[in-house]
């Protein structure tokens, strides 16, 4: 899997850009790092690069051996999680887990029993989401971006709501992804990216 981002850039009607003219190529297996001020543009971007927001100009493109993947193909290459993206509060976690897994396939062909397992929810089964704590929540999300088959791993401030419990599952989640998966975090947190090869800052002040 390659992403090739050309010259892409992002305003809102004639406001001032939020990023502009970024060129950049991320390969299989890389950790990519998004960082900077508050309001620079990170959690745009990685929507952008996520096919959930189009630039203002510029394309992004991706690549499976050299070919072209289009973006109605894009939903089974990519997975995502950000404190911002709802869940459905009136399932139940088990109707959560076999509603998401409708349309995605799990990783490792684990089970829904394993799965909550690994997310340290056992006896939550049957529990509604919307009684779910922020925190509880904030895994659950990060779970379904885990353990979903995909080439791409996008996570938007995955540290969000997490106590120092949930952050070091966090972090051992984050270690077990397959080698060859592009991993995308935005964030300003450093120890959530402290195993990224490779940083965008996005701090430096653009033009109008």
């Amino acid at each position: 899997m390659e992403i090739r981002l050309e010259h892409l850039s992002k305003r809102y009607s004639n406001k001032e850009w939020i990023f502009k003219d970024l060129s950049y190529t991320f390969e299989t297996g890389e950790r990519i790092a998004i960082i900077g001020n508050n309001g620079s543009g990170k959690s745009t971007l990685l929507r952008t690069i996520g096919g959930m927001s189009l630039p203002s100009s510029g394309h992004v493109h991706y690549l499976d051996k050299d070919t072209s993947i289009h973006e109605d193909e894009l939903i089974r290459h990519i997975t995502f999680a950000s404190p911002y993206l709802e869940l459905i509060e009136d399932f139940t976690l088990m109707e959560m887990l076999s509603f998401h897994f409708k349309f995605k396939l799990i990783r490792k062909q684990i089970s829904h029993k394993e799965l909550i397992r690994l997310m340290y929810f056992e006896g939550h089964e049957n529990k509604l989401i919307k009684n779910f704590s922020s925190g509880m929540k904030q895994r659950l999300k990060l779970a379904l971006a885990f353990h979903t088959e995909a080439s791409v791993v996008l996570l938007d401030e995955p540290g969000s709501n997490l106590d120092q419990t949930g952050f070091n599952w966090y972090l051992q989640q984050l270690d077990a992804l397959p080698s060859q998966t592009i991993t995308i975090i935005a964030s300003n947190q450093k120890e959530e990216y402290q195993s990224c090869n490779r940083i965008i800052d996005l701090s430096v002040p653009l033009g109008k």
